[in-house]
């Protein structure tokens, strides 16, 4: 007789930059969710929707958890990341292989208080150049911190990702598919759109004004196989308009090339995008205007 077929929710938590969003891209097979090396890249909570044989995993990317609170921003991606272990069958905490911190920690705290069974994904384990040291720093973070199972893995190369999928789908309720085989996310092609625009964002410019940056998208609109998409950059301050542009529109253009290629891998079709930059000052600590943009829980 075949194993029952198990599907459910499950709650991708951690701290900023440990490969939440790649963990779930991985799982899913498409990329749902954007990705960068810096910090706080992922602001909303997505759904990763992974179909397997014998189950299907519904999985939340979140925010990192940290504990800068001081802007409106800082404690929104806080409230979504803690927000997501509402209404979930499992959670996996991600940890970097190698290093705990206290925002790790704070992770965890979430997590222990949320009375859900807990995976512990141990990531980039392919970056641990002594792997000697894998299994003494396993026993020192789960010696007195409950998990259901721990999981060393490579998001990025893919290797161990089947094994975590067992893992979870046997942590599910029985039940049929929530989602269509063919579904990846729960997010709209214009959420996805804003998000991918956001990421060009994250990937071109310093360290800095990226974080000042959020994107809202005019007009989203079919026409015949085209795609036509218009979207404002906004920022905080006057003087950071000029940095997103670059000289002589350049930047501007680059980032717009990258986001219509990524927008045309993911919706497999035609895209002509189109760039604006305004100024919204102090937008990023403005409760009416987070919500303007869609960040609300």
């Amino acid at each position: 007789m075949p194993a029952p077929y198990r599907a459910g929710h499950v709650a991708v938590i951690g701290r900023p930059n440990v490969g939440k969003s790649t963990l779930v891209n991985a799982l899913v097979g498409v990329k749902v969710s954007i990705v960068s090396p810096k910090a706080q890249t992922t602001r909303h909570r997505l759904l990763g929707i992974a179909t397997f044989e014998h189950g299907q995993l519904l999985l939340v990317d979140t925010p990192g958890i940290h504990a800068k609170l001081s802007r409106a921003m800082n404690r929104y991606m806080n409230r979504a990341a803690r927000g997501a272990l509402t209404d979930v069958d499992a959670a996996v905490l991600v940890i970097e292989a190698g290093r705990w911190t206290d925002e790790d920690g704070l992770a965890y705290a979430a997590l222990r208080d949320a009375g859900v069974p807990c995976v512990l994904v141990i990531n980039k384990v392919d970056r641990l150049k002594d792997k000697t040291a894998l299994l003494p720093f396993i026993a020192e973070h789960t010696r007195e911190r409950e998990f259901a199972a721990v999981h060393p893995l490579s998001a990025l190369k893919g290797k161990g990702l089947r094994e975590l999928a067992d893992t979870l789908i046997g942590l599910m309720p029985e039940s049929p598919p929530l989602y269509g085989e063919d579904e990846i996310t729960d997010r709209s092609e214009r959420f996805l759109a804003a998000e991918l625009v956001r990421e060009q964002l994250m990937l071109r410019l310093g360290e800095e004004v990226p974080y000042s940056t959020t994107v809202e998208i005019e007009s989203f609109e079919e026409d015949g196989e085209l795609l036509r998409i218009a979207a404002v950059i906004w920022v905080e301050r006057a003087g950071q308009k000029p940095i997103v542009i670059g000289e002589g529109g350049r930047r501007l253009k680059a980032i717009g090339t990258g986001a219509r290629e990524g927008m045309q891998k993911l919706f497999g079709r035609k895209v002509f995008l189109k760039l604006w930059c305004k100024v919204r000052e102090g937008w990023s600590d403005d409760e009416s205007a987070l919500r303007q943009f869609g960040y609300a829980e």
